[in-house]
C-alpha cells in the first residue's frame, strides 16, 4: 500500500491552528505576568510562565514554511528561489501592521517620546533591542511593545535565510551525488551544525560575565529555527523518496500525535519552572539554566509541531482539533494577536491602576476578546489589503504565457 507523504504545498489548515496556539499562549503569559499571577506563590499560577513556549512554536513554523522552498530546490536539483522576491514578500507581510501598532503606541503610551527620532526609527525598523542606552527599562523595548523582541529575532532570521540556505545548499551539493537521500542527509547535518551554534553563542553570553542583551539576538535562537528547517527537509525528502520508507516513518510519527502532545504537556510543566531560567529575559541567568531553556522550550514546541508538520493532507484528527473554523480564523489573525496584545493588556492595567494586582480569571477573557477584536481589524484593514496589492502587483509583473503554436 502506498503511504501518502506529508503535505508540502497548498494551504495547511492545522498549521494555522498551531499559530493560534502560539499567539494565545503568549497572550496568556502576558496577561498573567501583568496581573502578577506568575510570581504569586499561591497555587499553580506559575504554570502560566510556560506560555513563553509560543515563541519557539512561531520560530519552528517559520523554519518549516520559509526554508522549505530552498530545501526543495536542493533536493530536486533546481535553482533556488529568488531572494529579492522572498524578501519583498516578507517585508510587506510584516512591516505595515507593525507600523500601525507603533503609531498607536507613540500616540498613546509613548506620547512622552513622540518627538524622539531614535525611538521612532528603532521601533519602525525593529532594531530596538540593539540600542546601547535606551530610555526604557531593560532591553526588550518599551513595556507596551515588549513582545516585539521576538519579532526582531524573526526578522533577523528572515534577512539571513537566503545566505544560510545558500551555504547549506553548497554543503549538500558537495557530496557530488544526485541521490535525494544523500543530499537530504547532508542538509540535515548542516542544519544540525547551524543549531549547535546556539549553544556556543549561549556560552559567550556568560564570558566573562552575564550579558543580558545578547539573549535577545538571533544567534541564540538558531536551534529553534533549525527544528523547523529540519522538518522542511524531511517533508520534501518524504515526497521525493520513491521507495517511501521516509514517508512511512513520517506517518508513524504523525499517527502518534497523542503521545507527542502528552510529551509536550509534560515538557510545558518543566518549562514553567525555575529550572529553565528566570521569568524575565533581562533577569540574571546562569549558563546551565539558559541552555536548558533552549532545550526544554524547543522540545516542547517540537513535540507539538512535529506530528502536524509530518501529517499527510486530510489527517482527520489533527484537522478536527487544529483545522476547525475557529482555529483557522485565529490562525489567520495570529500576527495581529501577537502585535496588539501588550499594548492592550498594559493599557488596561495602567488605566485601572491594577498592574501586578489583577485577576487572570476575570481579566483574561476580556483582554483576549479585546485583542481578538484589534487583531481582526488589523487583518481586514491592513494585512489583507496589503497582501492583495502585493499579489496583484506580482501577477502583473509576470510575463504573459506564450500561446501554443497551432498545427
Amino acid at each position: 500500500m502506498t503511504v501518502a507523504p506529508p503535505q508540502t504545498s497548498g494551504h495547511q489548515d492545522p498549521l494555522d491552528g498551531l499559530r493560534a496556539v502560539a499567539a494565545l499562549g503568549v497572550l496568556v503569559f502576558h496577561v498573567a505576568s501583568a496581573a502578577g499571577s506568575i510570581t504569586d506563590p499561591a497555587g499553580a499560577r506559575w504554570l502560566f510562565n510556560g506560555g513563553q513556549v509560543g515563541v519557539p512554536i512561531f520560530f519552528i513554523l517559520s523554519g518549516l514554511l520559509l526554508y522549505r522552498p530552498w530545501a526543495a530546490a536542493v533536493l530536486e536539483g533546481r535553482p533556488a528561489p529568488r531572494a529579492h522576491r522572498y524578501l519583498w514578500k516578507r517585508f510587506f507581510r510584516i512591516m505595515p501592521a507593525l507600523w500601525a501598532v507603533v503609531v498607536c503606541f507613540m500616540l498613546t503610551a509613548g506620547r512622552d517620546h513622540i518627538d524622539d527620532p531614535v525611538t521612532w526609527g528603532s521601533l519602525l525598523t525593529l532594531t530596538q533591542t540593539y540600542l546601547p542606552d535606551p530610555w526604557w527599562n531593560g532591553g526588550l523595548g518599551p513595556a507596551h511593545l515588549g513582545q516585539l523582541w521576538s519579532l526582531a529575532v524573526e526578522v533577523g532570521w528572515y534577512v539571513t535565510l537566503p545566505v544560510t540556505a545558500m551555504v547549506l545548499a553548497w554543503y549538500a551539493r558537495r557530496a557530488g551525488s544526485d541521490d535525494v537521500g544523500v543530499r537530504a542527509q547532508r542538509l540535515l547535518v548542516g542544519i544540525g551544525a547551524y543549531a549547535a551554534l546556539s549553544f556556543v553563542y549561549t556560552v559567550f553570553m556568560f564570558v566573562p560575565e552575564w550579558h543580558s542583551q545578547m539573549g535577545l539576538w538571533l544567534p541564540r535562537y538558531f536551534v529553534w529555527f533549525a527544528i523547523g528547517m529540519a522538518l522542511a527537509v524531511v517533508t520534501v525528502w518524504a515526497r521525493l523518496d520513491e521507495s517511501r520508507p521516509v514517508a512511512a516513518q513520517c506517518k508513524a510519527v504523525s499517527d502518534s500525535w497523542p503521545v507527542c502532545w502528552t510529551a509536550a504537556a509534560m515538557l510545558y510543566v518543566v518549562s514553567a519552572t525555575p529550572a529553565t531560567g528566570p521569568i524575565g529575559l533581562q533577569a540574571p541567568d546562569a549558563p546551565w539554566t539558559s541552555v536548558l531553556h533552549m532545550i526544554v522550550h524547543g522540545l516542547c514546541a517540537a513535540a507539538l509541531v512535529v506530528p502536524v508538520a509530518l501529517a499527510p493532507a486530510g489527517q482527520p484528527a489533527l484537522g478536527a482539533v487544529l483545522g476547525n473554523g475557529v482555529m483557522r480564523f485565529l490562525g489567520r489573525i495570529s500576527y495581529g494577536l501577537f502585535l496588539w496584545q501588550s499594548l492592550i493588556i498594559l493599557g488596561w492595567y495602567d488605566a485601572l491602576d491594577r498592574t501586578f494586582r489583577g485577576n487572570v480569571t476575570t481579566d483574561l477573557p476580556l483582554l483576549a476578546a479585546a485583542t481578538v477584536a484589534a487583531a481582526t481589524l488589523s487583518y481586514y484593514l491592513v494585512e489583507r489589503p496589503i497582501q492583495g496589492l502585493v499579489r496583484r502587483r506580482r501577477g502583473r509583473s509576470r510575463p504573459a504565457p506564450v500561446p501554443a503554436a497551432s498545427g
